[in-house]
């Protein structure tokens, strides 16, 4: 779920900096990058994953 998250926000600042667009002040591709990176981390550490293990 997190890397989705991440990967959603990469992919718009990827299509931001191909066109050379941004909000002005508020949305930039480094912005959306930084908020990328927490997600990415989460997914990392094992939150949001659905494996329960056996039983």
């Amino acid at each position: 779920m997190f890397a989705t998250i991440a990967a959603i926000l990469f992919g718009i600042a990827l299509l931001l900096e191909v066109i050379g667009q941004s909000f002005p002040d508020l949305v930039t591709t480094w912005t959306l990058t930084l908020a990328g990176l927490p997600f990415l981390a989460l997914h990392m550490a094992g939150y949001g994953t659905r494996s329960w293990g056996r039983r």
